[in-house]
């Protein structure tokens, strides 16, 4: 079930606007699409892969546990994801970020992580990195994880509590942004 609120389809004028770098454009004018952060992230890794290669995964694992492990991330992390666009469309909101949010998604996935999507993201890249032994891809799950935080996460906390006011307070208060913090 997903918390609706009056303040949608609402006007920013000024500086109540959420996006106070972008006055007028309703959304939260993050810096990229979280998914083509997480594909540079595995584009770098397997780039200093091939020019400072640690080979540390290979040697470690197996070819099978590699692929048994990577394998679960990746599954688990794509599984979250799904889950999670599935709710934004049943709560009749877009995953585009570049269009205005509609309603909050508070119910399935999203009443244990506020944000689910990113979280499977860096399930992925992590997943693929132990897959296929790419000991800097694994090391890129950091940096991802901090330019998904800093240039997505917290602009769209700004978007939404200007957005939904209470309402995402609330919510905020009740489910963790990590799930574990």
């Amino acid at each position: 079930m997903s918390e609706t609120n009056d303040h949608a389809g609402q006007n920013y004028p000024g500086q109540d606007h959420p996006d106070q770098d972008h006055p007028g454009q309703d959304h939260p004018g993050i810096i990229a699409p979280p998914p083509l952060i997480a594909l540079g992230g595995v584009a770098l890794g397997f780039l200093l892969d091939r020019v400072l290669p640690a080979y540390l995964l290979g040697t470690v694992l197996s070819p099978w546990v590699r692929g048994f492990v990577g394998g679960v991330l990746i599954a688990s992390g794509a599984a979250v994801a799904i889950a999670a666009a599935a709710r934004f469309r049943e709560a009749g909101t877009s995953v585009n970020p570049w269009t205005p949010s509609r309603q909050l998604a508070t119910a399935g996935v999203f009443q244990l992580l506020r944000n689910p999507m990113y979280a499977g993201l860096l399930l992925l890249v992590g997943g693929i990195g132990v897959a296929f032994a790419s000991d800097w891809t694994v090391v890129m799950v950091v940096p991802v994880a901090l330019i998904l935080h800093h240039g997505v996460v917290l602009r769209e906390e700004r978007y939404l509590e200007a957005r939904f006011g209470d309402t995402y307070r609330r919510y905020k208060d009740r489910v963790a942004r990590w799930g574990l913090f």
